[in-house]
């Protein structure tokens, strides 16, 4: 499980120190031209859209190491493949989901 735990934490800060050094450019590149950094930010944006997809995906995530423990626990499959698939197939049946949720609300 620490292995697990491990590669989730090395796959997420690559990514986010890669988007914080990307954005530090993007609004540094702002001030430079004489713009306002709040361009990048909408003040009419619509964060329950946002906060919807992340609920629902930590929900799938949740679901999907339960359902991986009881993987492990009661057949003979490995620990790695248990967790990794569950995880994996919760997570973007929840993505999935809000798509779907997402899609008929703009309707």
């Amino acid at each position: 499980m620490t292995g697990v735990v491990a590669i989730i934490s090395v796959f997420g800060i690559i990514p986010l120190c890669i988007f914080l050094v990307h954005r530090h450019r993007e609004r540094k590149a702002l001030i430079e031209k004489g713009l306002s950094a709040e361009l990048l930010v909408s003040a009419t944006k619509d964060r329950t859209q946002e906060s919807l997809k992340y609920g629902i995906l930590l929900i799938g995530l949740a679901i999907g190491i339960l359902v991986g423990n009881i993987l492990d626990e009661y057949t003979r499959m490995s620990e790695e493949v248990s967790y990794f698939s569950m995880i994996f197939l919760f997570g973007g049946l929840a993505l999935l989901t809000f798509y779907s949720l997402a899609k008929k609300n703009k309707e």
